[in-house]
């Protein structure tokens, strides 16, 4: 493979499989909250939040982590404000102690918070304006949890970013491809990936088993085992619901996350480690085949965008297909084929913000990427023509990429409506 492609390859799965401590919106508008605070220098008397519709989505349902089960958005910036970390980026809460916690709802009574909808074309979209007396300070974060484009202090700038092209594909989209993928697993030097692969190894099996473990959420991982029993297609999707049912309802361990989302970081893992286990493949194999698993979700969520109308898991349980077909002996001639059959199952599955539900969304995704690899496996497929399908695996790709980012914003507006009762 390419020198440089390679090491592009190593950079991106280092980049995007990051932790994080809690649904990651939240923790971004908590991570905003914190870096304004810290830029003021004092707690504000007033604050004035302002985020795009998919950011008010993404909160409006999901308890935010070290706040005593609070949601929303006045909860996730004042929790930032109150005690975050800005240092610790998406972990910004980690360290908050039960004293600080005890002040959180009488720092929101006494801090006059004001939230709006920004009118924007930009989907993900944060900015926090803090103001103590004469003194102020702002932070804008947009397109993606961590990119900071401005930071300023009573008007000076003190950092400013070029704003993202609003629409266009990530600058990498063109980098991944599903031939690159397998080559990738193929010919990776293990030592390069292990450090980043053993640590979503650690973390997203421990928040699983705290799903199975105890009630959380709609408790669909639990259910699903109940219901099901043990099998190891069954408990493929029922660990990976367990840790978004942990997850989403404010378990304080930490996620790795894939595409800046910790459900699509467990999706994309879970399901492999089970199976690799279940197999009996070694650690060698095991961390190839998360490779391909995490680089196929990376790819499959490079064209659509960070946050849109479209079920992130749909692409995250399409690449845990990939990455169990890997195990198995697939290559570039069956993931191609799961990842097109996965694709055309399940895409058009709606992202309604992160709530309860996506446990149960995500135990659907993986289903898809399993059929999508049996079916192959079974001498059957879906054709181009067959829908939304195009033939090479590239083109369907590119296909679900355009109806998710561009065909579905009008969806998405009307989600948005319908979550905050708007008629």
């Amino acid at each position: 493979m390419d020198r440089s492609l390679y090491s592009r390859y190593v950079e991106i799965l280092k980049e995007e499989l990051v932790p994080a401590m809690g649904c990651t919106e939240p923790i971004a508008v908590a991570y905003a909250g914190a870096l304004a605070r810290k830029t003021l220098g004092t707690m504000p008397e007033r604050v004035v939040l302002t985020v795009s519709g998919n950011i008010i989505k993404n909160v409006k349902s999901v308890i935010v982590p070290h706040t005593g089960g609070r949601k929303g958005l006045v909860t996730a910036v004042m929790a930032g404000i109150c005690y975050g970390d800005a240092d610790k980026e998406l972990e910004v809460l980690s360290d908050a102690t039960e004293e600080e916690l005890s002040r959180l709802d009488e720092a929101i009574g006494g801090t006059d918070v004001t939230v709006i909808e920004s009118d924007n074309n930009y989907i993900f979209d944060i900015w926090a304006e803090v103001f103590c007396g004469t003194d102020s300070a702002a932070v804008r974060i947009v397109d993606r949890h961590t990119n900071v484009v401005l930071i300023q202090r009573n008007g000076e700038i003190l950092k400013e970013e070029k704003l993202p092209e609003s629409t266009a594909p990530a600058a990498d989209e063109d980098v991944l491809s599903i031939a690159g993928i397998v080559e990738f697993a193929d010919t990776v030097d293990v030592a390069d990936i292990r450090e980043t692969l053993d640590r979503q190894i650690g973390y997203n099996m421990a928040i699983a088993e705290t799903g199975i473990r105890e009630e959380h959420g709609a408790a669909i991982g639990r259910i699903l085992m109940r219901a099901y029993g043990g099998s190891i297609q069954n408990r493929a999707k029922a660990w990976a619901a367990a840790g978004s049912d942990a997850r989403m309802s404010g378990c304080e361990l930490p996620v790795i996350i894939n595409s800046g989302s910790g459900n699509q970081g467990i999706t994309a893992s879970v399901p492999v480690i089970l199976y690799a286990r279940e197999c009996g493949a070694s650690d060698d194999l095991l961390y190839r085949a998360l490779a391909v698993s995490n680089l196929v979700t990376i790819h499959l969520k490079r064209g659509i965008g960070s946050l849109s109308a479209y079920c992130g898991a749909t692409s995250a349980g399409a690449g845990a297909g990939c990455g169990i077909c890997y195990l198995y002996g697939g290559r570039m001639d069956e993931i191609s084929h799961t990842v097109v059959n996965a694709l055309a199952i399940n895409s058009g599955m709606i992202c309604d913000g992160a709530k309860a539900s996506c446990a149960a969304k995500i135990a659907s995704a993986v289903e898809a990427g399993l059929l999508g690899w049996q079916m192959y496996a079974h001498d059957s497929q879906f054709y181009g023509g067959d829908g939304i399908v195009i033939k090479g695996v590239e083109n369907t790709i590119q296909a679900v990429s355009r109806i998710a980012r561009d065909g579905m914003k009008s969806t998405d507006k009307e989600i948005i409506q319908i979550m905050l009762g708007e008629q």
